[in-house]
């Protein structure tokens, strides 16, 4: 039971920063839904960034994970508004940035995702060895 809580508390968190994030209406850079491209994009590397550093680098508490990577990060990032907005675009005649729309967004995704696990594994050791030496006080 207390998994689902966590997947509910982030999942609402996830969901209203992206209505958030829609709302501040970044613009369109010649008609393509920047803040869906700029939102996918940030949630891939948050989640290879969460993914990694769970499963590879410290012990993360399972209801923890799941309520960043299936709540918030599954609410925040969103496949099916990309899909709704490529047809927008079809529908408006923009048939050429309908189709790269997807593909940048799935480029920008595995790069982002890419630069999650690289950051993670290059910077999450040493972040996770000073707090764990603050933490005991051998820092001092």
């Amino acid at each position: 039971m207390k998994k689902y809580i966590f997947i509910g508390i982030g999942g609402s968190l996830g969901a209203v920063l992206r209505f958030v994030i829609k709302a501040i209406q970044i613009g369109a850079y010649k008609n393509m839904p920047v803040n869906t491209l700029l939102i996918n994009a940030v949630g891939s590397f948050m989640l290879a960034f969460t993914l990694t550093v769970a499963l590879e680098i410290c012990e993360l508490d399972a209801h923890v994970h799941l309520g960043i990577t299936t709540g918030f990060l599954g609410a925040f990032t969103t496949f099916s508004t990309l899909c709704k907005e490529t047809v927008e675009l079809m529908r408006h005649g923009f048939y050429n940035v309908a189709l790269f729309y997807p593909a940048i967004s799935a480029v920008l995704g595995f790069a982002a995702a890419y630069s999650g696990v690289y950051l993670a594994r290059k910077v999450g050791p040493g972040v996770i060895k000073k707090r764990r030496a603050d933490i005991l006080g051998e820092n001092e």
